[in-house]
């Protein structure tokens, strides 16, 4: 009889214990999301970056194509204070098509220097931590590339600027505008204008950047059509949820 309590206590006792891990594990699955379809870390993180590698190569590869800038939404026009500089030369020889040719040529540096900032988009990507990934998932539709912003627009602008200088240079821009800025200057009565583009081009170029990573980020978020993988469709399901 002793024995055979002894027996059942034991039974119990192990049972008991079982349940007591089940359930534990249970616990861990749910908060770690690996049961019931819930989205784990890693799946958060890299589906994520795969949404936002997918969204900055495309911005990238069209603002570096020709006319990516030039034909498009995101074309860089000539300084505001330019105009008046344009108005006192339109009739001046050499200077006629000033603001045509300018705008071209801007543009044509800003098409060269975007072929550089995949590099260091895809960098700041890989830098993304778990905390980072879900803020900005569960964020503003914007919110990947306001963080892209924040970690990369230095960054841009330095590797952005010197290729911006020579592609100016190599279809004379820089000395062109100088030239006209210089010839306008010596006018009487006049208020002394910057001879200097790079600083204006290199700005509007990334506005234009990040304003089309912004417009793909809103799609991938807001169009399912535009996630293009299984993971990115489990990712951003949870965003829906929100």
């Amino acid at each position: 009889m002793k024995k055979t309590l002894l027996l059942l206590l034991t039974l119990f006792s192990v049972q008991f214990a079982e349940a007591q891990l089940d359930g534990l594990i249970k616990k861990a699955e749910k908060k770690l999301g690996l049961k019931d379809g819930a989205l784990t870390q890693e799946e958060a993180g890299n589906g994520l970056k795969e949404a936002l590698n997918a969204g900055i190569g495309e911005a990238v590869d069209f603002l570096s194509a020709k006319d990516g800038y030039f034909k498009s939404p995101y074309k860089i026009l000539v300084p505001e204070e330019a105009q008046k500089v344009i108005g006192k030369l339109k009739t001046v020889p050499g200077f006629t098509n000033l603001e045509s040719d300018l705008t071209e040529r801007m543009n044509r540096a800003a098409e060269d220097a975007a072929t550089r900032a995949k590099p260091i988009f895809v960098s700041a990507i890989k830098k993304l931590t778990f905390k980072d990934a879900m803020n900005i998932l569960m964020g503003d539709q914007d919110a990947a590339t306001r963080y892209l912003e924040k970690t990369t627009y230095q960054a841009l602008y330095d590797e952005f600027k010197p290729v911006i200088q020579e592609s100016l240079d190599k279809v004379n821009a820089r000395e062109y505008w100088r030239n006209a800025v210089n010839a306008y200057n010596k006018l009487p009565l006049v208020t002394q204008t910057n001879p200097e583009l790079d600083d204006h081009v290199t700005t509007k170029a990334l506005g234009g950047m990040f304003s089309l990573v912004e417009k793909k980020e809103k799609g991938i978020r807001t169009d399912v059509g535009q996630r293009n993988s299984d993971l990115m469709k489990k990712v951003f399901a949870k965003q829906d949820k929100k």
